[in-house]
């Protein structure tokens, strides 16, 4: 078996950038068959030295997004002087962004990652919501930024999912009335708690639905219209206990829930669009 091409890829931040585009290509070679080798952070020459002296015993070509332009010519050089092919993913584009605004690079590595602080909230945000679905973990719920309370089948999870997108940590608790809910929904406060209700028809069809989806029989307690009273009379009790407001959501998708949510927020200082 013919052992696969080594594609050793340098920067000096995490690399991620040199590993797309490195994939992109190989899929048009040979269905994208190659090794690729990791060196990410390099930021001293003895560095550089060393992988091209593996690329040379390998027989292998360098990809590289260096921005510190020392380190980019260094590898530069003894990349031809040892005949290695080593190709700079970044410096075509840069050329261009030069020439279009007239100035030069800041040649800072990791710049782009320090730059985009949204993404990195936006997935601490989703880690956050898979984590305190469902009321996994109560003590959570003094970390959130919006706490969804609500019968099950009132949208809190795919809410929460799609809040936590919006950068937002949000924890939510299901109401059952053979369940007490978590004390810490009661030292928090009530205006980082929305109440989620419904009507009892319209849940009533949503959990009849989800038992045939299930496989299980509609007749299950679960989708039985006088249990459904009961959760939703259980569920308003909680919710004006606790002062919270409340959204009706049974005709509303779930971007209009949260369009609201967000606004409710916004209007109080506490969502930043």
């Amino acid at each position: 078996m013919k052992n696969k091409e080594i594609v050793y890829l340098v920067s000096d931040s995490v690399g991620e950038t040199a590993e797309l585009m490195v994939k992109a290509v190989a899929a048009q070679f040979n269905g994208g068959e190659v090794d690729i080798k990791h060196f990410s952070y390099v930021q001293e020459k003895e560095e550089i030295q060393h992988i091209v002296e593996l690329a040379k015993l390998r027989n292998s070509m360098i990809a590289y997004t260096l921005v510190v332009p020392s380190l980019k010519n260094f590898l530069d050089e003894k990349s031809q002087e040892e005949g290695i092919i080593a190709v700079d993913l970044m410096h075509p584009l840069m050329e261009a962004f030069s020439k279009k605004f007239q100035s030069g690079p800041k040649s800072e590595p990791g710049l782009m990652r320090r730059l985009d602080e949204n993404y990195f909230r936006r997935v601490e945000a989703i880690e956050f919501a898979v984590k305190y679905d469902d009321g996994q973990d109560p003590r959570g719920l003094k970390h959130a930024d919006m706490v969804l309370i609500g019968v099950s089948r009132t949208s809190k999870t795919p809410l929460s999912m799609y809040l936590a997108h919006k950068r937002f940590k949000v924890a939510n608790i299901p109401l059952v009335p053979e369940v007490a809910p978590p004390k810490e929904l009661f030292t928090i406060p009530k205006n980082k708690v929305v109440g989620l209700i419904i009507t009892p028809t319209k849940l009533n069809e949503i959990r009849i639905e989800r038992l045939k989806n299930l496989g299980l029989t509609t007749q299950a307690n679960y989708a039985n219209l006088e249990r459904i009273l009961d959760e939703l009379d259980y569920a308003e009790k909680i919710m004006k206990r606790i002062g919270c407001p409340v959204i009706n959501v049974s005709n509303k998708a779930i971007e209009e829930t949260a369009d609201i949510i967000l606004a409710m927020f916004k209007q109080r200082g506490e969502a930043t669009l």
